[in-house]
C-alpha cells in the first residue's frame, strides 16, 4: 500500500497560515483509507492551528519537530529532547545583530520538542513583513549561509532552512529523514523545500541515496499540491 508523506508550510498550507477551506474539504476525504503522514518543523499546536484538528487526528501520523516528537491519532509516542549550546546561541546573537536585515520583531529563538527554530526578524513579525523578508533572503541567501556557517563550526548540529523566515537547528541526525525510520516502501513525498539547505531535502536525499521506491512532487505551493491529489 503506498504510504504518502506531506509537509505542512508551503506544501498544504501558506506558510504559517490555515489551509484553504475548499482543500480541506477535499483533503480530509482524499486521506481516507491512506497511510498518511505529516511531517513539519513546527509544534503541535502551530500544525493544528493550521490545519484543523480533524485532520491531524485522521492522519496516520503527525511529525513535529522535524520528527522529533511523533502523534499518532492523538497520542503522544516518541520525543527527543535538544538544547541549543551556549556557543551556538552566542554566535547566533551575534548573527542577529550583524545581519544587513534591520528590522527585528522579537522572538529570535523558539525552543521546541527536538529543535530550536531561529529566526533573524523575529516569529512576532506581522505576515507583511513575513513576506518582505522572504522576497530579500530568496535574494540575499541571509538563512542558508547562517545554515552553512553552523554546520561549519559546529559538527554534531544541523541547520535547514525552513518557512518563510526561519531556521530549524538540530542534533546531527534529528532531520526529517528519520521518519523513514518508520515509514516503509512505496512512498510519495510532497514538499516545497527539497533543494539543498531546505529541510525537506535530508528525505529526498535519503530516499535517492537508499534506492527506495518512490516518487517526490516538489511544490511551489499548496495549489499544485491540490491539483496533483485530484489525480491521484
Amino acid at each position: 500500500m503506498m504510504n504518502y508523506i506531506f509537509d505542512i508550510d508551503g506544501t498544504l498550507t501558506p506558510s504559517r497560515l490555515p489551509i484553504n477551506p475548499d482543500f480541506e474539504i477535499f483533503f480530509k476525504n482524499w486521506i481516507k483509507n491512506k497511510n498518511v503522514y505529516l511531517v513539519t518543523g513546527s509544534d503541535k499546536e502551530k500544525t493544528i492551528e493550521q490545519i484543523g484538528l480533524d485532520i491531524w487526528n485522521s492522519v496516520t501520523r503527525a511529525y513535529q519537530s522535524c520528527g522529533n516528537q511523533v502523534w499518532e491519532k492523538g497520542q503522544l509516542i516518541k520525543e527527543n529532547a535538544f538544547h541549543i549550546p551556549v556557543k551556538l546561541r552566542q554566535h547566533l546573537t551575534t548573527k542577529l545583530e550583524n545581519s544587513l536585515w534591520k528590522e527585528k520583531f522579537g522572538n529570535h529563538f523558539e525552543q521546541r520538542v527536538g529543535l530550536v527554530n531561529f529566526s533573524i526578524i523575529g516569529r512576532n513579525c506581522t505576515q507583511q513583513k513575513r513576506e518582505e523578508y522572504w522576497k530579500w533572503d530568496e535574494k540575499n541567501s541571509e538563512r542558508i549561509e547562517i545554515c552553512n556557517t553552523i554546520m561549519d563550526l559546529f559538527p554534531n548540529i544541523e541547520a535547514s532552512v525552513g518557512g518563510q523566515i526561519s531556521i530549524d537547528i538540530y542534533q546531527k541526525g534529528g532531520n526529517k529523514a528519520q521518519v523513514l525510520n518508520d515509514i516503509s516502501d512505496p512512498i510519495c513525498f510532497f514538499g516545497d523545500k527539497m533543494e539543498a539547505g531546505g529541510n525537506d531535502y535530508p528525505i529526498a536525499e535519503r530516499l535517492i541515496a537508499e534506492k527506495r521506491e518512490h516518487t517526490l512532487f516538489k511544490v511551489k505551493n499548496p495549489n499544485e499540491t491540490w491539483d496533483l491529489l485530484k489525480k491521484i
